[in-house]
């Protein structure tokens, strides 16, 4: 947007009525040149206050009905994969109302409208749910990763508190950097915004490549591996169970095979109950992938391109 000089000899913004604090300045050369004005694409934020929108009401509503289902039933609350999807829920709904509902009002105001402490607050708890919802995810996998590769171990374990604990506590202290980082900073004379202030040049690339390792890469590299055993354990026991079965019917005329076809079909059904727990797992982490994979692709080539646009992304 260039800056012309009307006739009067002040500065005005070309095809806008916006004008600076300063704008009574004359538009001579030994004046200093006019702050930079930002102004956002409408279209753009029109489109992502829609979005948002949606996110939020999906969030809420699905996260909601989630524990109100788990509260229902008595009989499965008190169960370790309950307590853990119950636990899930509540990060993603820290994410909906205190990650996705203030940016989609600051999305609608432009500028944060709100004093230091509230910039400093909402920026930490926009992190921390991000940190829960993974660290949690972590968890629910190894929990059946366990309960399918070592199911005798996993039966001696009787509660994943400590560790549902533990991801909390990790997600609180991870967060605290962004109370330090962003406050709220005059952007151009008259308008102040929640602002990141990174040490350059390095700052903000270290900083959301430490996010991006801690959130993303590391936690997806876990879920690989905790899924390609629980494949591979699996497919195991269906081979094995082929054999038996195989078994079981050539000599199920005597008592001994109808003995052993009984206990096949006993734990044939127990098998399917644990492998509806990993489906239901597999697929909150692959909503999780596809729900990250664009923003974290975003944030690094943000920091680490120097030639990307402005209109990419906020960094976190």
């Amino acid at each position: 947007m260039a800056w012309l000089c009307n006739q009067g000899g002040n500065a005005s913004v070309n095809g806008s009525g916006l004008r600076p604090d300063n704008a009574s300045s004359p538009c001579d050369a030994s004046a200093p040149p006019p702050p930079v004005l930002v102004v956002r694409n409408e279209l753009v934020a029109r489109v992502e206050v829609a979005v948002l929108s949606v996110i939020l009401v999906l969030a809420l509503s699905g996260n909601l009905g989630v524990l109100l289902a788990i509260r229902s039933s008595r009989r499965k609350a008190s169960s370790r994969m309950f307590y853990l999807v119950k636990h899930l829920s509540i990060a993603d709904l820290v994410v909906a109302v205190f990650q996705v509902l203030p940016q989609l009002i600051w999305e609608v105001t432009f500028r944060f409208q709100a004093p230091d402490f509230l910039c400093r607050a909402v920026k930490y708890l926009q992190v921390v749910g991000m940190f829960a919802s993974t660290y949690l995810l972590i968890v629910m996998s190894i929990d059946r990763c366990l309960t399918i590769c070592q199911p005798l171990k996993s039966l001696q374990q009787r509660s994943n508190r400590p560790y549902v604990v533990c991801s909390w506590v990790v997600s609180l202290l991870f967060s605290i950097p962004q109370v330090f980082i962003f406050s709220l900073k005059q952007v151009v004379p008259g308008a102040y915004d929640c602002w990141g202030d990174f040490a350059q040049p390095w700052g903000a690339r270290a900083y959301v490549t430490w996010i991006t390792l801690a959130v993303y890469v590391l936690p997806v590299i876990v879920l690989a591996v905790c899924y390609s055993l629980i494949s591979l354990k699996i497919w195991r026991n269906v081979k094995l169970k082929t054999q038996r079965e195989a078994r079981a019917s050539s000599s199920s005329s005597s008592a001994a095979g109808s003995l052993m076809l009984s206990r096949v079909s006993s734990v044939k059904i127990i098998s399917r109950a644990k492998i509806r727990t990993v489906k239901m797992t597999f697929v909150i982490v692959l909503a999780y992938m596809v729900c990250w994979t664009p923003f974290f692709v975003v944030q690094m080539w943000k920091v680490w391109d120097e030639h990307a646009p402005e209109e990419t992304a906020a960094i976190l």
